[in-house]
């Protein structure tokens, strides 16, 4: 930090050469403050359409258009996922609408979702595709 001389008139070295420089440039000292990195933002949302998550206690993705059927994965409360296509299935609490993930096999019910971007309905041959894994393909029961 620059001190000021005793005389009035006399800058310390490091302040001399700024006040110098000032005048210069016309007469104002103006100082450059160091470049701040932006906070980062929030991730960036699911290119549309996608769905949010409104269940406080989060979502489970299911093997099947069921609530008997397979837990298949979690969404947490607020996740945001592509949605790739809607059929309508068993109706959970009034809503029979269930979404199909756009990155993964998996459905979601959609009462617990808040879809952003127009959702089509499914093809007949997406209703009930399996993950390709050696564990579904072996007959149970």
């Amino acid at each position: 930090m620059s001190k000021v001389v005793k005389s009035p008139r006399r800058l310390a070295v490091g302040t001399s050469v700024a006040v110098t420089a000032a005048f210069a440039l016309g007469g104002s000292l103006l100082v450059a403050a160091p470049a701040q990195a932006s906070p980062d933002p929030s991730p960036a949302a699911p290119t549309k359409p996608y769905g949010t998550v409104t269940a406080p206690s989060g979502l489970n993705e299911r093997q099947h258009l069921s609530t008997d059927s397979l837990v298949r994965g979690h969404l947490p409360y607020r996740a945001q996922v592509g949605l790739k296509c809607k059929v309508k299935a068993q109706s959970v609490e009034g809503n029979p609408v269930w979404y199909l993930l756009r990155d993964r096999p998996h459905w979601v019910s959609a009462k617990y979702v808040d879809n952003t971007g127009s959702v089509e309905f499914c093809k007949d041959d997406q209703r009930d595709r399996l993950p390709d894994s050696p564990q579904d393909k072996t007959p149970k029961g």
